[in-house]
């Protein structure tokens, strides 16, 4: 593991000496150079203490300042200059009162106190008991990051065979971890395990990446659908050559690279179709492929999607931390559209959380990047992040903030951006534009758009845009007493029997 700091803790940096600044820390300077003068640090003996190394594996943050204030004679205020952190948090923190918020607010406090580099790895050493992780199997957050687990949480991922109760999704505390390992652990080697096994060539990975590439383009017009079951058996392939084939280290990070990318759509086929537990399997296992090829921004993909399935069906502060964490990720990257993309996820995760302020500044920074064009970094898949896509995401935002005005104007903003090819994606669009509507004074134009949805969506397969659909569906029913809103749930209703029977 690299020296230095744990990662780079914030996209703003002290103006004198080029330090990142922490997050809570609102001036142009750290702490240390504001002051004009040394400040105190946390001496080395205090870090190598046992109780405070235990503090760390349990990341009981508040017991580990508390231990570590003692043991080096700080008082609060110092803390508070080595972290940006209040007095009155601090307090609250040693007292189990308030917690940081987060990945990132975990990575700034750790950076500020200056945690030792060989320390670093109690990070990933799993919270409670010793066979705490067993009930997860290879979702355990404690697993090292090696090309043999690699394979074995992919094997597992694509499997698809468990006893309901055997494994438990990741959240919150576990997940976090799990994030974190994904950008903190170290490199991993890509040798072949199988150096007798079938050679595996660039053009055979081309052409494993073009199959990829072929299904995304499917998914967004007609859905998941059949699409599942077909990008499972696509990643299997990749997963088979991880274990059997023979390649160098270049080839190998292709090879894994190409996998992440299988792995991420596969589970985004998978959430689609209402899968959502083993969708996250698929996500966590395309992260570790990701780490193995060395590419942040295939890390960033993976989390993104990982931020949606917090919003949508798990804990939105999980959407945060993948989000915000994978922005770190890519912070040396020249790639605003990505870094516009991740901003959207956060906003999304903040909107559900009624944490308005938060989702606004975040969407206004994904605008500005977007407005900056595509960078040199951006991946080629990230084609649709446009200006429209962003509108689209402030106006999904606004729906879940309570804002159905500002919402329905950003969705009329929107429409002239939308594919005629990407029928899946545009209804879904057009369902929450719908929605918004009709929560305005204005429902006629709700009803009208909600036409346009029934007469877009035969022959789309998707689970997510049946929700949606539903959604819709039910803020017509408010209007019973219009004939037009009856003559339109009747429609409706027998759409959405046509779907199910299919």
């Amino acid at each position: 593991m690299q020296e230095g700091p744990l990662m780079k803790s914030s996209f703003r940096v002290c103006g004198k000496c080029g330090h990142g600044l922490s997050q809570y820390n609102p001036d142009p300077l750290c702490a240390s150079c504001s002051r004009g003068g040394d400040i105190a640090r946390i001496p080395d003996r205090a870090w190598r203490d046992e109780q405070v190394r235990r503090a760390l594996s349990a990341w009981d943050f508040g017991e580990l300042l508390r231990l570590l204030r003692r043991r080096s004679g700080l008082s609060q205020m110092a803390v508070r200059s080595l972290t940006g952190l209040t007095q009155s948090f601090i307090s609250d923190l040693e007292r189990g009162r308030k917690h940081l918020g987060g990945g990132e607010a975990i990575i700034d406090f750790l950076n500020g106190l200056g945690l030792p580099a060989d320390l670093r790895p109690l990070l990933l050493t799993p919270f409670g008991e010793p066979d705490r992780g067993a009930s997860n199997g290879p979702l355990d957050p404690a697993l090292p990051w090696n090309a043999d687990r690699m394979v074995t949480s992919l094997e597992f991922a694509v499997g698809g065979v468990m006893k309901r109760r055997g494994v438990l999704a990741l959240s919150g505390a576990g997940l976090t971890q799990y994030v974190l390992q994904s950008t903190i652990a170290a490199p991993e080697a890509m040798a072949s395990m199988s150096p007798n096994g079938a050679r595996v060539t660039i053009p055979l990975i081309t052409s494993l990446e073009a199959t990829t590439d072929a299904l995304r383009h499917m998914d967004a017009s007609s859905g998941s659908g059949s699409l599942a079951a077909t990008s499972l058996g696509h990643l299997k392939i990749l997963v088979r050559l991880l274990k059997h084939g023979s390649y160098d280290e270049a080839r190998g990070r292709r090879l894994a690279a190409a996998t992440a990318d299988a792995a991420t759509q596969a589970g985004w086929y998978m959430f689609d179709g209402g899968n959502h537990a083993k969708a996250q399997r698929l996500f966590l296992a395309a992260l570790r492929a990701a780490h193995a090829s060395g590419d942040s921004r295939l890390t960033a993909a993976a989390l993104s999607f990982l931020a949606i399935h917090g919003y949508s069906v798990g804990d939105p502060r999980d959407a945060v931390t993948a989000a915000r964490t994978a922005r770190l990720s890519i912070s040396d990257r020249d790639a605003p559209a990505l870094q516009a993309m991740l901003l959207t996820r956060q906003a999304r995760g903040h909107a559900r959380l009624r944490e308005e302020s938060a989702a606004r500044a975040a969407l206004e920074e994904a605008r500005a990047l977007c407005a900056q064009g595509r960078g040199e970094d951006d991946p080629r898949w990230l084609y649709w992040i446009k200006p429209g896509e962003i509108l689209g995401q402030t106006a999904s935002c606004l729906l879940d903030l309570g804002r159905p005005t500002e919402a329905a104007e950003s969705f009329d903003a929107a429409r002239h951006e939308l594919s005629q090819e990407e029928i899946r994606t545009t209804a879904q669009f057009l369902s929450r534009a719908a929605t918004a509507h009709m929560q305005t004074k204005n429902p006629d134009a709700g009803w009208g758009i909600a036409q346009e949805v029934l007469s877009l969506v035969d022959g789309v397969h998707s689970a997510r845009l049946d929700d949606h659909l539903r959604s819709m569906l039910g803020e017509v029913r408010r209007f019973e007493d219009s004939p037009a809103a009856r003559d339109l749930l009747e429609r409706g209703e027998s759409v959405m029997k046509g779907r199910a029977a299919a």
